[in-house]
């Protein structure tokens, strides 16, 4: 009887010991995390500055002429106006997908400048002197120098992102810039004249992303054509004909710009994709 009442008692605690364990909950599942793929995002206003240099060139035809209005002398050459150039741009971003849309303002200080010398030969634009033996007059040397003081540009861009943070973009629009000549006719007084020119500009770029900040740094080449600056200088020499000799000159600016900047960007930062 001892040996039946133990027996039961065992298989009691067995069922009851297999009952708690089916009332246990299973054991939740855990999903193992998802990966996150940064994307960088470059909309947005951003502000910055830039430094590189400039190869200019002017294409200048230089006369003199007599108080009359006759020609006396014309010299064309080309020069160059090279220098370094600087200063500072601001400007938009619109992102689709992985195209790249914006606006850009930029105004630069430039060291540019370039030198233009010719003489008109002897006799040719003086009037002839001597009271008993006429002699031809002398010889007419002009230093004509031009500066491009300053220019700026307004463009837009279009850009394709190769990779998140790294746009390979084109650009053109507007450009502008003052043109400042000064002319030494036989050596005599220098006189100046600024002129502004409005002209065109077209180019491209690479810009990236330094690291995932909204610190950005570009490499830009732009061609800029600003027409053609002209004018005209009084001066005391005598001209062959009557009156003094004038002085005038007109120049058509071109320009190539290689250039690098760092942006600084607000707004639009750097999303997830899931």
């Amino acid at each position: 009887m001892k040996r039946m009442l133990i027996g039961i008692a065992a298989v009691a605690s067995l069922l009851s010991t297999s009952a708690f364990a089916a009332d246990l909950a299973a054991r939740p599942y855990t999903k193992a995390p998802v990966y996150v793929d940064p994307v960088y995002n470059w909309t947005g206003f951003y502000i910055g500055g830039n430094v590189g240099y400039s190869w200019g060139r002017s294409r200048d035809t230089a006369t003199l002429a007599n108080g009359v209005g006759t020609i006396l002398f014309t010299d064309i050459a080309s020069h160059n106006m090279d220098g370094v150039v600087g200063g500072g741009q601001v400007g938009y971003n619109w992102q689709t997908s992985s195209w790249l849309w914006g606006l850009e303002a930029d105004f630069q200080g430039t060291g540019q400048r370039g030198d233009h010398l010719f003489t008109c030969p002897i006799g040719i634009c003086t009037p002839t002197t001597g009271v008993i033996a006429v002699f031809p007059g002398p010889a007419v040397p002009v230093a004509l120098s031009q500066k491009l003081e300053w220019f700026g540009t307004f463009r837009g861009r279009v850009g394709v992102a190769v990779v998140p943070t790294v746009v390979l973009y084109a650009t053109g629009g507007l450009a502008y810039g003052d043109v400042q000549t000064a002319a030494t006719v036989a050596g005599l007084g220098t006189t100046t004249s600024d002129n502004v020119r409005v002209g065109w500009t077209v180019g491209g770029g690479v810009e990236a992303a330094i690291g995932n900040s909204a610190w950005t740094a570009k490499l830009e080449y732009l061609y800029m054509d600003l027409g053609r600056s002209a004018g005209t200088f009084a001066t005391t020499t005598g001209a062959l004909g009557g009156g003094t000799l004038v002085s005038s000159y007109n120049s058509r600016i071109t320009d190539n710009i290689l250039r690098v900047g760092l942006n600084y960007r607000f707004g639009g930062p750097v999303i997830a994709k899931y």
